[in-house]
């Protein structure tokens, strides 16, 4: 089996944990636009492809498939999710499955307004939420929220253009602001559009939890961790614990079944000791996997044998609850 990872960027650690898994039954290749990709390192072969928006980005992909002979393609970029799952065919019609949920999932996941939707539909419970300026504060003067308020984009990725503000003068700045890097953004928003792509919602109380929701091929929910976030860089969890809390289990496990996602969803909550809001899910290996990973879990190993066609016991999985595990960067040469 040879698996091709999309995106690669600095996913290092996990284009590791499926060589592991893999050992000598495949080769790991990894594309990213940047030569000098950290996880590049980590492949047994790799490739400069064009940006997502290239319009060439995806015929060089499927030629790469084809004459590669991959059997899956992982992405590692939620951008370039609806992208990919748009495309399956082609990859199809090469012989290469792609680890990725339908369009209609990752629509849902990728637009904060349709996960709240979605979420209350399925009564979950989600942070209030405003889809323009004028609702936000008319909610604050009649006390139905309460500062601190978020302004972040509709369709965001890594936590990018996030602002908390504490008043309506801040409100109305960060709301200004957010619409001026957004039209800067990688998504290109048209001034036109503004008044749909900005969402201010409320902070919620708590603590946040990341969970990581593995589902099998055929979108069954089948292993669920739960981690306390200790700290945070870059929009990306830095610090976290295992824990055993049955509510957020059980959580999760209701997510996993309502979503039918393929693969790893990235869940963050908060909860505050009764009950639990959902913030945000993503439809993949999200930055918070490899606390997972580290505490017990081999969620690649298990994607590995379903894709082999086997089956997989899942309750070899050991959970080190209470044990604390910390991230650190290390250097990686790119070029000689």
């Amino acid at each position: 089996m040879n698996i091709l990872f999309t995106c690669a960027g600095r996913r290092n650690y996990l284009l590791r944990y499926f060589r592991e898994e893999l050992q000598d039954r495949g080769k790991i290749y990894a594309v990213d636009m940047s030569d000098t990709a950290p996880a590049l390192q980590e492949a047994d072969q790799c490739f400069t492809v064009p940006a997502l928006t290239d319009v060439n980005y995806i015929p060089e992909l499927v030629e790469i498939c084809k004459k590669e002979k991959i059997n899956l393609i992982i992405s590692l970029n939620d951008v370039e999710l609806p992208l990919l799952a748009r495309h399956s065919a082609e990859f199809n019609a090469v012989g290469t499955n792609l680890l990725i949920s339908s369009v209609e999932v990752i629509d849902t996941c990728f637009d904060k307004l349709k996960t709240k939707d979605f979420l209350r539909n399925n009564n979950f419970r989600y942070p209030e939420t405003f889809i323009d300026l004028n609702s936000a504060e008319d909610a604050v003067r009649n006390a139905d929220v309460q500062f601190p308020l978020f302004v972040k984009p509709r369709w965001g990725s890594a936590s990018m253009q996030i602002f908390s503000v504490h008043s309506i003068e801040e409100l109305k700045l960060a709301y200004e602001l957010a619409g001026i890097q957004l039209q800067k953004s990688f998504l290109k928003v048209d001034a036109s559009l503004l008044s749909e792509s900005i969402l201010i919602q409320e902070g919620l109380p708590g603590t946040e939890y990341g969970i990581d929701i593995l589902n099998d091929l055929e979108g069954n929910v089948r292993s669920v961790y739960v981690k306390r976030k200790l700290g945070m860089r870059a929009g990306e969890t830095d610090k976290s614990e295992l824990v055993d809390i049955p509510l957020l289990q059980e959580l999760g496990e209701r997510i996993g079944k309502a979503v039918g996602h393929i693969g790893n969803l990235d869940c963050d909550v908060f909860y505050d000791g009764a009950s639990a809001v959902v913030l945000e899910m993503n439809p993949r290996f999200g930055g918070g996997y490899p606390f997972s990973h580290t505490l017990g879990a081999n969620f690649p190993l298990a994607i590995i044998e379903w894709c082999s066609g086997d089956e997989f016991d899942l309750t070899d999985f050991t959970r080190n609850f209470g044990k604390t595990v910390s991230k650190c960067d290390t250097l990686v040469v790119v070029s000689s």
